[in-house]
């Protein structure tokens, strides 16, 4: 009986060691709203990687590494990589932190970003953007991405409340990249990273 016992306990405890560690490195997340239509559609669930932009500061990193280096504009050193154009990723949106938003990166730190003539400038170079919805119908005047945030718009560009709207978000913000979408079935598929080219 007690054998018995010990069995379920350990099964209990290894359940929720595998439990804990799963969820600090994926997070479920629920598509709301159509901003990054057609890409992703609302109530579609994706898996998102929290893990591929784990980032510690430099001081810590060097005693470890010594040879570490700080990413430029963020200062800090990321164990994979940092947030690159083109990720789809979700974050605590900055205006109130409970709730998470997902969008595309579009400008990296010390990025000028500008919308005129239904085009998206980075560092004054119009980006290829297959992917939106439609051309933006609005305009905006170049604005630098401050260090250690990021500029994100959504693929709806005409129907989205991003960066054009509330401003950049700041890197301890950023929850995670999407990684895999699905649910339903018919929408599942895979999100490369950096699928943008620099500007």
């Amino acid at each position: 009986m007690k054998a018995a016992l010990r069995d379920i306990f350990e099964t209990l405890i290894l359940t929720a060691v595998i439990f804990l560690i799963v969820q600090s490195v994926v997070k479920n997340f629920k598509v709301e709203g159509t901003s990054m239509e057609p890409t992703l559609h609302d109530n579609e669930f994706l898996l998102v990687d929290k893990a591929v932009y784990w980032s510690v500061n430099p001081a810590a990193a060097q005693r470890i590494f010594p040879n570490a280096k700080a990413e430029e504009g963020t200062g800090r050193v990321y164990l994979f990589h940092g947030p690159q154009r083109g990720d789809i990723i979700v974050f605590r949106y900055p205006h109130d932190t409970s709730r998470d938003f997902i969008k595309r990166v579009i400008g990296l730190p010390g990025d000028v970003v500008e919308v005129r003539n239904e085009r998206v400038y980075v560092n004054g170079r119009a980006l290829v953007e297959p992917y939106i919805l439609a051309a933006p119908r609005y305009t905006m005047p170049p604005v630098r991405v401050p260090p250690g945030q990021y500029f994100v718009l959504g693929d709806n560009r005409n129907d989205s409340s991003d960066s054009h709207v509330w401003g950049t978000v700041p890197w301890y913000d950023i929850v995670g990249q999407a990684w895999v979408s699905y649910w339903p079935l018919g929408d599942w598929q895979f999100f490369p990273s950096s699928a943008m080219a620099a500007p």
